[in-house]
């Protein structure tokens, strides 16, 4: 068996496999990325039916007249009268009593139509977007070729997406929204630790280690020791914490990028009794994101590279047990990113955070001794901290009132997710 080497990777382009493109992803849409406002929104009423006998749809009105008997909306030879603003239709559910379209009042025209929607949370989404594309369209004064240049991309990122590999959740990394829908919606109190971006390349088929095991088996990679600790905002030890631990092989790849689908590189394991967890892998290197799709391509023209520092991903679950006392925590997907990396400024999708960038720490004689590894292994050690769920519940609903107080919206809120106050 070949020695690993003590020393750091530090050449910024490991080594790779001499394939034509970058394998896809393992997951067609990670767990994280499944829930659909569409079909399981929280705040649903039952939808109205398109085809019963009692439903109306909503029709556009004329400044001067009717709308003509084929009840397609004209357009008007004169200005038409002023509009109701495209925030005003938003907020206050405008039904119909819009004018001729025109620049200026196509957007409330939209919101009309769009007002029957009986879910009021997906009214609330659909409006928004609609208010800032259009919003978008005129600031930029977009022309009729970039447009379709734009829906080509968009069909041929769905073309590329497939049941190994998700181009979509790729192009939300790069523009840095995965991160910022991350952040909404998993806020953390000072002293607790960060999330961020889950990433393409977790499976659900890793196996479970025991304490102390090795969960690489490559051996060019450069030895490492792990060890972590989980508590909670007290400080107090978190017992039975699963810990899911994923990264990359000495060549910057997953091992589901691999034709031999050998899981390796990844495992889950479980913390103590004092909340501790440690395992032996290798330092994870830079890699970059595939790039032979439309959302590389986009990178390309953009001038900006598909290079990720290197990091080590965590998913740490708790689960509340039998007893009655026991208190719920919020699931954590964080990483670990290696101070020393490169693309720690500029990282493709935008995941890195001060927070979790650590020190790659040599190993004493006392400490190789508890662990059983050689004194020539490097270290990587961590104090992850939980948050209850109730906490975390709590300072999602604070962070979203003052941010719809913030922008004068009068809003209620329905499980956690604001929608406008109804007069």
């Amino acid at each position: 068996m070949a020695q690993p080497s003590n020393t750091l990777n530090t050449h910024p382009f490991p080594p790779r496999a001499a394939t034509p493109s970058i394998p896809a992803p393992p997951n067609p849409i990670p767990t994280r990325y499944q829930t659909s406002f569409l079909s399981n929104d929280p705040v649903a009423s039952t939808p109205s039916n398109p085809s019963g006998p009692d439903y109306q749809a909503p029709k556009f009105q004329s400044s001067s007249s009717k709308l003509q008997s084929s009840d397609i909306p004209q357009r008007p030879s004169s200005v038409s009268q002023p509009q109701p603003s495209a925030e005003k239709a938003e907020d206050e559910g405008l039904e119909g009593k819009v004018g001729g379209l025109t620049i200026e009042n196509i957007t409330s025209n939209v919101q009309a139509i769009n007002s029957t929607c009986s879910k009021p949370r997906l009214k609330y989404l659909i409006n928004h977007l609609v208010t800032h594309i259009h919003d978008y369209v005129r600031e930029t004064r977009l022309g009729n070729e970039e447009w379709m240049t734009a829906l080509k991309f968009l069909a041929e990122t769905g073309q590329m997406c497939s049941g190994v590999r998700q181009e979509f959740v790729l192009l939300s990394d790069i523009l840095g929204l995965s991160l910022l829908v991350d952040s909404v919606d998993h806020p953390v109190p000072p002293g607790a630790t960060d999330s961020t971006v889950l990433g393409p390349f977790h499976t659900d088929e890793a196996r479970r280690f025991e304490l102390g095991e090795t969960l690489s088996k490559d051996e060019e990679g450069v030895a490492c020791l792990c060890v972590c600790s989980v508590k909670d905002m007290k400080g107090q030890p978190l017992e039975s914490v699963s810990v899911d631990v994923w990264a990359t092989d000495s060549h910057g790849l997953y091992d589901v990028q691999h034709d031999t689908k050998l899981v390796d590189g990844r495992g889950i394991l479980t913390s103590n009794e004092d909340g501790l967890f440690w395992y032996k892998s290798i330092l994870p290197v830079p890699y970059p994101i595939p790039a032979d799709g439309p959302v590389g391509k986009l990178l390309g023209r953009l001038g900006r590279h598909e290079y990720r520092p290197s990091h080590m991903h965590f998913m740490l679950k708790k689960g509340t047990g039998s007893g009655t006392e026991e208190v719920e925590y919020e699931d954590l997907v964080t990483a670990l990113y290696l101070r020393d990396s490169p693309y720690l400024e500029s990282d493709a999708v935008f995941g890195v955070k001060e927070s979790l960038i650590v020190d790659v720490e040599e190993v004493d004689k006392e400490t190789a001794e508890k662990y059983g590894v050689g004194e020539e292994i490097k270290m990587i050690a961590y104090d992850f901290v939980m948050v209850e769920k109730s906490v975390a519940t709590e300072l999602r609903l604070k962070q979203a009132k003052e941010a719809m107080e913030a922008q004068g919206r009068e809003c209620v809120f329905i499980d956690g997710l604001p929608v406008p106050a109804l007069d």
